[in-house]
């Protein structure tokens, strides 16, 4: 399966810049996969279209201010820091900016020393592998120290950090926010609750994988990247209880989905599950435990497009994407949002 399948043309004016303001005030396309039909609403509309049998489940992960700057010892050259994933006992795989002026043993200084990191590998990646020294909690020091890691295409200053994180975020381990939550609102969450509509959370740490293009030309030569995840006893148990009876599983975000799907089984139930996913979700793959899904608009040719092709079907995610293109919906992590229905 070519690559070139799930490309398409977007003009840079359709990239979001900046978030909406209020949080549910962004567009949002239903995609209704039985009628093959497109509606236009905003997002606070969602509520309308989520029924009181349904489970939505979020993905709790926090971003953590993973983007770090500082001097070399010794040449005082400038160093950025992207931290990739932590391997215990302060060592942290990361990607180094320019690479070439560090080598193992070299060290690097953060904040008039208030981190000092030191090269103690280069992988066959290219990322190094890193040893901190400090003194307090690191994620405390990160948040004053570090920067958010936002994507490359958005170019302007994130002048307030929590804008991109969501409002349900708890577990810190990502480096890029699962966007499609970033539309919910506090008071949004309530009206859903009322309605009689559960929600529960699971957590999937988003890793470098989110930055990494497809460049396969054949997609089933792509190597997945694994990330961390976690789906609790009461999670677990709430899914099997709204399958039981006849309910919807509505999953906010691909990286939710792609939890849902590592643990869902042919035949129900799920169970308590923790470790490290690579799922890999592309057409025709058969869902077994996702109904529905809430998400962003894609960048071409990812992992992700390919994953909302395989839900609602290749040519009717294109359509859908023109569609959202011709009516000026905005685009990636900061644009507008889509739920696909059956």
């Amino acid at each position: 399966m070519k690559k070139e399948l799930f490309n398409f043309e977007l003009p840079s004016k359709y990239i979001a810049q900046s978030p909406v303001e209020p949080r549910d005030h962004s567009k949002l396309l239903i995609v209704d996969r039985e009628k093959k039909e497109f509606i236009h609403k905003y997002f606070y509309d969602i509520v309308e279209f989520l029924n009181p049998k349904d489970l939505l489940i979020m993905n709790d992960s926090k971003v953590i201010s993973a983007r770090l700057i500082g001097e070399k010892l010794g040449s005082g050259a400038k160093i950025e820091f992207l931290l990739v994933e932590d391997k215990g006992n302060d060592i942290w795989e990361v990607l180094v900016k320019p690479a070439k002026r560090v080598k193992t043993g070299s060290k690097v200084s953060f904040e008039n020393e208030m981190i000092i990191a030191t090269i103690i590998d280069v992988l066959e990646n290219g990322s190094r592998l890193i040893k901190f020294d400090y003194s307090g909690d690191f994620i405390d020091i990160l948040d004053k120290v570090g920067k958010v890691p936002i994507p490359h295409y958005i170019t302007e200053e994130l002048k307030d950090k929590s804008r991109y994180q969501t409002v349900y975020s708890e577990k810190m381990g990502s480096i890029a926010a699962p966007t499609a939550g970033l539309h919910f609102t506090h008071e949004l969450l309530k009206k859903i609750i009322l309605k009689g509509i559960k929600i529960k959370y699971i957590t999937l740490h988003v890793g470098i994988g989110t930055f990494r293009p497809v460049t396969t030309e054949n997609i089933l030569d792509h190597k997945m990247h694994c990330e961390y995840y976690n789906v609790s006893e009461d999670t677990a148990n709430t899914i099997n209880s709204i399958k039981d009876n006849g309910g919807k599983i509505i999953a906010v975000g691909t990286t939710t989905c792609r939890v849902l799907e590592s643990i869902a089984k042919d035949n129900m139930p799920v169970s308590e599950s923790s470790g490290k996913t690579d799922i890999f979700i592309y057409p025709p793959y058969k869902f077994k435990l996702v109904d529905g899904l809430i998400t962003n608009f894609h960048l071409p040719e990812s992992t992700l497009i390919m994953l909302v092709s395989a839900f609602a079907g290749h040519k009717f995610i294109m359509e859908a994407y023109k569609e959202a293109i011709s009516k000026n919906y905005r685009f990636y992590s900061f644009g507008d949002a889509m739920f696909i229905k059956t």
